[in-house]
């Protein structure tokens, strides 16, 4: 059994991909070049893109195959047979919220939106808007997105997932941060100096 908000966690999970790959299609669109770069990906690249599938696909497909194998939820320590509502409702809430701010994130970045990192494909600096809070809010957003998904849905799926992101996009944005000061320089450093990777203000004015 799942309650109401688990489906709703997981309905919010799908329509943001679905707002994901959109957005991702618009970018490509208006750049008039592909942003899906996650093909070209090697090494740690490429194990951090699968991380990412991987991430989804169990938070999405884990409860589900839960519930069509009852034998599987009834040896998950964490499953709560829908019971756990208070911690169900404050899911829904992380969840719905990290959406928001995972997509807002993408469609600010415009044209220079890319889905992975190649060298010499990093588009244009953007530093206004929630960039000026956190340098990696896509990842921020998506994130607290999963983790809203494993406390509406407590799982072992549900919970690798959030794990399972939170080390690929770690890996990530090492991969991004060197192929931006690579091609960006100084602008990128005075900027990586005074917005935090993940969250918080601005520590000082960017020339």
């Amino acid at each position: 059994m799942m309650s109401g908000f688990g489906w709703a966690a997981l309905a919010l999970l799908f329509g943001y991909l679905a707002l994901f790959f959109w957005g991702s299609a618009v970018a490509a669109q208006a750049a008039g070049r592909p942003v899906w770069l996650f093909a070209r990906a090697t090494g740690h690249d490429r194990l951090a893109a699968l991380g990412f599938r991987a991430a989804f696909a169990l938070a999405f497909f884990g409860p589900l195959l839960w519930l069509a194998l009852p034998m599987l939820h009834k040896v998950d320590p964490f499953w709560t047979e829908g019971n756990a509502l208070t911690i169900s409702t404050i899911g829904i809430f992380i969840a719905g919220l990290g959406a928001m701010v995972a997509f807002a994130a993408q469609m600010s970045m415009g044209t220079s939106w890319r889905v992975g990192v190649v060298s010499g494909q990093t588009g244009n600096l953007v530093s206004g808007g929630l960039y000026q809070f956190s340098r990696n809010p896509t990842f921020v957003g998506q994130i607290a997105l999963l983790a809203g998904v494993a406390l509406a849905v407590p799982a072992v799926p549900t919970i690798l997932a959030a794990i399972l992101f939170l080390w690929s996009a770690t890996m990530q944005v090492r991969s991004e941060e060197a192929a931006l000061r690579q091609t960006l320089g100084s602008d990128y450093d005075r900027y990586a100096a005074s917005v935090p990777r993940w969250i918080g203000f601005r520590a000082k004015e960017m020339p």
